[in-house]
């Protein structure tokens, strides 16, 4: 059986302190060989860089989401681009707008979004994308600045016509626990339409627990069951679809040199 991969954790968020060790025991034991760990601002991308040093299973993405966009301090960029350099860095992100929060401004949650598609092109790196309720904007703002290693449109849940304008732009397109939700129906007719050279999993680990382990914390094990329900929407054995998403993963983060 091919390792399964989680696209995108916060296992550098404080609910995971007490027992990230377990955590990732239960990960491996579900034949999770993978996980990027992703920062939402600054001091918790440092700890995704730092713990990624220190468990060979986790690798990092720097970045402030939008949500965190108004804290962002002064030097902010330059210490993303500090923590970038590092080689377990695989990403920029995430990053994006949140129009349904609000909890920063939206002319400070699209000037921050604009630099840190700046810093990928800069650092020719992937850029992990988290838009809500803003994917018109989302999209504006991608098709004028281009990243050029394209992305991840992490926890999609767009339609249609925002899935083939992210796949227009480049992106892979990372599916999350609310696939398994019983009224998820739109997302998971989606599935179909998502170019499979193109699909990842995710858990967005803490949140968004799949089916059936909603109403507890989410962590890198439960994306066991997020890839048997996407096979089995999909026809496909569980061992073709792991297989599959590792070399999808490969392609976006390890593309062969010409």
């Amino acid at each position: 059986m091919a390792p399964l991969i989680d696209s995108h954790a916060h296992l550098n968020f404080p609910e995971f302190e007490p027992d990230l060790d377990q955590v990732l025991s239960r990960a491996r034991e579900a034949g999770v060989g993978m996980i990027i760990n992703v920062g939402a601002d600054e001091a918790s991308s440092a700890r995704a860089v730092e713990l990624s040093e220190s468990y060979p299973q986790l690798w990092a993405a720097v970045g402030v989401h939008p949500h965190a966009a108004a804290e962002a301090s002064p030097r902010y960029r330059e210490k993303l681009a500090a923590l970038a350099a590092n080689r377990r860095v695989l990403a920029v992100g995430e990053t994006g707008l949140d129009f349904y929060r609000n909890l920063s401004p939206r002319p400070v949650q699209e000037k921050v979004f604009r630099e840190h598609l700046e810093l990928a092109a800069e650092l020719n790196k992937p850029v992990i994308i988290h838009s809500r309720d803003a994917h018109p904007r989302t999209l504006q703002l991608l098709r004028e600045m281009r990243p050029p290693r394209g992305g991840i449109a992490h926890c999609f849940s767009g339609t249609s016509r925002d899935l083939d304008a992210f796949l227009e732009l480049g992106f892979y397109i990372s599916i999350a626990g609310p696939v398994t939700y019983p009224r998820a129906h739109e997302l998971r007719a989606l599935l179909k339409d998502i170019p499979a050279d193109r699909l990842l999993l995710e858990t967005d680990a803490p949140y968004l627990s799949p089916v059936p382990h909603r109403g507890k914390r989410n962590e890198p094990a439960f994306v066991r069951a997020t890839y048997q329900r996407v096979a089995l929407e999909l026809g496909m054995e569980l061992d073709t679809l792991a297989r599959l998403i590792q070399g999808n993963m490969a392609r976006l983060f390890w593309p062969a040199k010409p």
